[in-house]
Parts: structure tokens; C-alpha cells; sequence
């Protein structure tokens, strides 16, 4: 008869199959298997943007003018020094960061409501809720500025009239007269727009979530908002993370509804339309190319924020 001798108290054995790392044979075949999906893709990518990128920054250093090409001249990073110290740039950081931070945001907080509506519908009408939660997403980006630039527009436009109502709105009001107007209509279309792409997200982590645990609090008495912050949202860190960070990206580069709804007026200028600007229309390659390659930083910048701040360890989110 064998007998089996105990570990001594206090001592914790390993598992033989985790590595010396701390790596499981699970992760190890799940991160080769996740390089050879991602990685042709991961080299295409590379590919197509690493050359328009070093182009910019080589551009970055010359003062080169489409207009006069014979006179081009390298100045080194004179180009990012008159970035820097031009008030306009801080303006657009400002406009920017302000759009961002205001529409990321509400879209969070409206796409997870949406997200928990769809977990709750029924199973029947579930498809059809998420193909209609879909069609704002769907719609064009410069067609959405558009019918938004109409809809808040002094002349065609029929939100006056519809809500006159309301405290500050009169037949007279001109959504495109001031920064802070003009503003507010182009964060309420980039919302109505972005809100399903948030969802969608969110609904993926929403279904990570054990439902084990979500009984086992009901057991112990937890209430739904304590369920909601103890339990769902913990569980779905990964999925809050990826969709904050994407839209973050996305929302920091705007440049279809400003150019539309506002064409850079009355202080609403962003960073890429302040590239747009110095780039298409002043012709202005080196200061355009040092400020697309500013903001090139600027998103990388945010990505490194987002991923470290977040710190999320996807393999214990596996349960490993």
C-alpha cells in the first residue's frame, strides 16, 4: 500500500506544467497560435504605414513648399519648434482632447445601457434590436455631417423649430456661430454615430462575464448596482479597455465632421484639420508633415496611457 507524503504547511507546490515563467502550456500555444493569425496581417499593416510615416518625418525636416520646389531646405526640427510655440497648435490640442474626453464618455455610458438592454432582450427580437442599434454605425461619416450640419442648420434645419421649448433655444439660435455650440452639435453627431461601435464591445464583454458569479451574489444578498460594481464590470475590464482605447483613437483623430459642419471656423480647428490646413491648402509640406507626425506621437502616446493604466492580464481573465 503506497502512502503519499504531504507538502510541509506553509509551503505552496507548483504545478510541473507551468514553466519557470509563469507561462501555462495553454497560453503558450494560445499567443503562437495568436501570432500566426495576426502575424500576415500584422506585416501588411506594418507594410502600408511604416513608409507613409517615415515619409512624413523625413518631409518634417525640410521647409518645402509645394508651390516653390526648387527652394527646399533642410531645417532639421525647426519645423516642430514652430508647431510648438504657435498658440494655434495648443488650440487644436485643446479642442481635441475636449472633443475626445466629452463624446468617448457619454458613448461609454449609452453604449453599456444599450449593451444590457440587448443581454436582456429576448432571444427573439434580439437580432433584430442589434442590426437597428447597428444603422447609425453603418452610415457614412461625412454623410452623417451632413444631415447633422441640416438638421441644426439656421435656415433648413428643424431642430429650432422642434424645440423652441426648451430654455436658451429660439427660432434664432446659430449652432455654428460659436466654439461652444458648434462644438456641442459636432460631439452630438459624433455620438449618435459612435454609440453602437461602443456596444457592440461591450456586449462581447458582457457575455465574459460567469453567470456563476452573478448568482452567487444574488445569494449573498448583493443589491444590482453592487453586482454591477463587483462583479460585472471587474469581469469585463478586458472589453471596457479595447473599447476605449479604439474610440479614444478614433476620436482624437475627427476630421470628417469638422471639416463639414464647421470647416475649422470659430475656434474649432482639430490637430488633423490643422494638418489638413497646413498640408492641402497652404501647401505647406514640412510644417503639415511635423504636425501629422505630432499627432502620430500624440495617439501613440494615448495607447501607452490606456494599455498601462488599464493593466489588465488577460490570461487570469481566462481563468488561468
Amino acid at each position: 500500500m503506497s502512502t503519499t507524503t504531504l507538502p510541509p504547511a506553509g509551503k505552496r507546490t507548483e504545478p510541473e506544467s507551468t514553466p519557470p515563467e509563469g507561462l501555462s502550456d495553454r497560453s503558450r500555444a494560445e499567443r503562437r497560435l495568436g501570432w500566426y493569425l495576426a502575424g500576415p496581417a500584422f506585416v501588411i499593416m506594418l507594410l502600408v504605414t511604416a513608409y507613409p510615416i517615415a515619409q512624413a518625418f523625413y518631409d518634417s525636416l525640410f521647409d518645402f513648399r509645394l508651390t516653390d520646389p526648387d527652394s527646399r531646405s533642410f531645417v532639421g526640427l525647426s519645423n516642430y519648434w514652430v508647431v510648438i510655440t504657435d498658440p494655434i497648435w495648443w488650440t487644436s490640442i485643446a479642442v481635441t482632447l475636449a472633443l475626445t474626453i466629452v463624446t468617448v464618455a457619454v458613448e461609454l455610458v449609452l453604449g453599456f445601457a444599450l449593451a444590457l438592454v440587448m443581454v436582456k432582450a429576448l432571444s427573439t427580437i434580439r437580432p433584430v434590436l442589434r442590426a437597428a442599434i447597428l444603422i447609425p454605425y453603418a452610415v457614412i461619416t461625412v454623410v452623417s455631417a451632413f444631415a447633422w450640419q441640416y438638421a441644426f442648420s439656421l435656415d433648413s434645419g428643424f431642430v429650432n423649430s422642434w424645440f423652441s421649448w426648451v430654455p436658451g433655444i429660439t427660432e434664432n439660435t446659430s449652432w455654428f456661430d460659436g466654439t461652444v455650440n458648434s462644438l456641442f452639435v459636432v460631439s452630438l453627431a459624433e455620438i449618435w454615430k459612435t454609440t453602437p461601435f461602443i456596444s457592440l464591445l461591450l456586449l462581447a464583454g458582457l457575455a465574459q462575464v460567469p453567470e456563476v458569479l452573478q448568482e452567487a451574489a444574488r445569494v449573498d444578498g448583493a443589491t444590482w448596482w453592487q453586482r454591477m460594481w463587483r462583479v460585472t464590470i471587474p469581469n469585463m475590464k478586458a472589453a471596457i479597455m479595447v473599447a476605449l482605447l479604439f474610440r479614444s483613437l478614433d476620436a482624437f483623430r475627427i476630421f470628417d465632421s469638422i471639416f463639414i459642419m464647421t470647416g475649422g471656423a470659430n475656434s474649432t480647428e482639430t490637430v488633423s484639420f490643422l494638418a489638413y490646413r497646413q498640408t492641402i491648402a497652404r501647401l505647406e509640406i514640412g510644417l503639415g508633415s511635423a504636425v501629422s507626425v505630432l499627432l502620430f506621437l500624440c495617439v501613440v502616446l494615448i495607447a501607452f496611457v490606456f494599455i498601462k493604466g488599464f493593466k489588465v492580464d488577460l490570461a487570469s481573465a481566462r481563468g488561468e
